[in-house]
């Protein structure tokens, strides 16, 4: 005989999601959806039965940023992710989706590219070619956790144009507005772009705004890995502004943060760019941030642009050649024009990720470079060429006033950038708990209720998820259960493959995955897509605006920077 629910969760202090104070009650459980909320004052029957006093009941945490679109079809159980609370995650930031992959040369870019970010897995077996499939492909293997994706802006280029230094012609820019339309129909949530990396960062802003149009009437958003973290940071966020004020496009800031210290003065600045545009202007544009003062990125960011023209195997032959390395060398040590890379301070830079010298995986660059008695440049050089170009690594640059700084802004949330390779960054494993614990218990930086709708309602609102990041009749069930006063992080720098303390539950479409602080192995993650592919065919969208882009207007805007860069 089977209960009135399938799961009830009683006695617990519940945070529905929405930034008000919580309030003692029980959650109700029936076929994957939240059937009821508040107290029960009759006996019910559920088939289980979770005990929640002294406990937080929250909605699942809503990962906005991570890379772990190739290594979930690897890890099911998504250990890292579901441990700390996650219950969704979206994947193909930073300008790169694992789909769709282009011609079999493009795929095979796209798989070296990606080795560094989403992991190496699979690498010579994709089953995949479309969005659409590889999503089903996911859905098919089985997954603990939910999962969506944006297409990257590199990715449809690569497709296209492979790794150009140029504008598109007019043929090419409407093979990649096509692509798009195609993508987003398959269940993309949107674009990103990685404005720092290959062949994203070979694109003027008039192409961006031409494709956002495009995303603009599927009902997409946009998200940035902005042109500019440090020296560009100013210009970065303007350049994203007027993309969504021309577009008409929602937009995400990815990881709202300040590098070098010299820049960050430009915290209180960027902030303000982003509140006028919202308060002034009505443009809807939101940030994310993660809750470290270090960040993580592949060692080719480290590169001059021009470096980079063609691809890895293209980059590996120039750090090769005797001349051509020195001219590498130069550019990465004094920058160039509209380019300001990652501040090359080697004591700065943590080798967390190679392909095969795997005991420099912990070690900075100046460390390795002091060992091998060389200049860091030249150490970077040769790690690169010797993992064949998949190296990444952990920076030191940001400012810990900053990320509490921007933490406290309405419109900022939470996203944990996690890449799964090598040692990584611990915000891997700790991102959300660490949110919950430091921020919130510790010091205090934020009220309990806000920080949990920083990492619920407010992301699946960006996301347009309806029916998830809320604790409300009707929702999916997505719950994260956790003591208050004992949840932390404990993934470090030297250590990152900790789980956090405090996670006790973790439920995902009404399934317990996570149960007294261990993983069950119950696979009930499901594919979320987007708004073309859920409503096919309605008209609920704005019309396309005119293009920015006129027939014959095949070179980018500003020319004279990427001419700088190839010479």
């Amino acid at each position: 005989m089977t209960g009135d629910y399938d799961l009830l969760v009683k006695n617990g202090r519940i945070v529905t999601g929405l930034g008000n104070p919580w309030f003692r009650g029980d959650v109700c459980i029936k076929n994957g959806r939240v059937a009821g909320v508040g107290r029960i004052r009759e006996h019910v029957d559920a088939e289980s039965v979770i005990d929640a006093n002294g406990l937080i009941v929250a909605p699942g945490f809503i990962d906005t940023h991570s890379h772990y679109g190739l290594k979930i079809i690897e890890d099911k159980k998504c250990e890292p992710l579901i441990m700390q609370g996650i219950t969704t995650a979206l994947f193909g930031q930073d300008g790169f989706s694992t789909a769709p992959s282009g011609s079999s040369d493009h795929k095979e870019t796209l798989k070296k590219y990606l080795s560094g970010l989403d992991g190496e897995t699979r690498q010579g077996e994709w089953s995949w070619h479309s969005f659409g499939e590889y999503l089903s492909s996911i859905q098919a293997n089985g997954s603990a956790v939910n999962f969506a994706s944006l297409v990257g802006h590199g990715t449809i280029r690569l497709c296209v144009m492979g790794f150009s230094l140029r504008g598109p012609t007019a043929p090419e820019l409407e093979s990649m507005c096509h692509l798009l339309r195609t993508t987003m129909k398959e269940g993309a949530m949107g674009m990103s772009t990685g404005l720092v990396y290959p062949p994203s960062m070979y694109a003027e802003t008039e192409e961006l705004i031409e494709m956002c149009k495009v995303l603009r009437e599927a009902g997409g958003v946009y998200f940035s890995h902005v042109r500019g973290e440090g020296n560009n940071l100013i210009p970065a966020f303007q350049e994203a502004v007027r993309i969504g004020r021309e577009s008409g496009v929602p937009v995400q800031i990815s990881h709202h943060k300040v590098i070098g210290q010299s820049n960050w003065s430009k915290a209180r600045e960027s902030i303000v760019i982003v509140t006028e545009a919202r308060e002034k202007e009505g443009l809807d544009i939101t940030t994310d941030q993660y809750p470290y003062s270090a960040g993580s990125t592949t060692l080719t960011a480290l590169l001059p642009p021009w470096s980079l023209e063609g691809g890895i195997e293209q980059m590996l032959a120039r750090l090769k050649e005797p001349k051509t390395r020195r001219n590498v060398k130069r550019d990465a040590e004094n920058g160039l024009p509209g380019w300001e890379g990652y501040a090359l301070f080697p004591e700065t830079v943590m080798v967390s990720y190679c392909r095969r010298t795997k005991e420099f995986e912990g070690m900075t660059l100046s460390e390795i470079a002091e060992m091998h008695g060389k200049l860091p440049t030249e150490e970077l050089f040769d790690i690169l060429v010797e993992n064949d170009g998949v190296a990444s690594c952990v920076l030191y640059q940001q400012s810990e006033e900053n990320v509490k700084l921007i933490m406290k802004n309405s419109f900022s949330g939470f996203c944990s950038d996690g890449i799964a390779t090598g040692r990584p960054h611990p915000r891997l494993y700790g991102t959300f708990p660490r949110v919950l614990g430091r921020y919130v218990r510790v010091e205090r930086v934020l009220e309990l209720e806000e920080a949990i709708r920083k990492m619920t309602s407010l992301p699946a609102q960006r996301l347009g998820i309806a029916d998830r990041g809320v604790l409300q009749v009707g929702m999916f069930a997505d719950v994260v259960i956790f003591d208050a006063e004992k949840v932390i992080d404990n993934a470090t720098y030297e250590n990152p493959f900790q789980f956090p303390t405090g996670i006790e539950y973790v439920i995902v479409n009404g399934q317990i995955v996570v149960k007294r602080a261990e993983h069950t192995g119950a696979l009930p993650g499901a594919v979320i897509r987007g708004p073309s592919f859920q409503y096919p065919g309605k008209k609920v969208f704005l019309p396309r605006a005119h293009s920015t882009l006129k027939s014959h207007d095949h070179r980018p805007a500003q020319q004279n920077i990427t001419e700088a860069w190839k010479t």
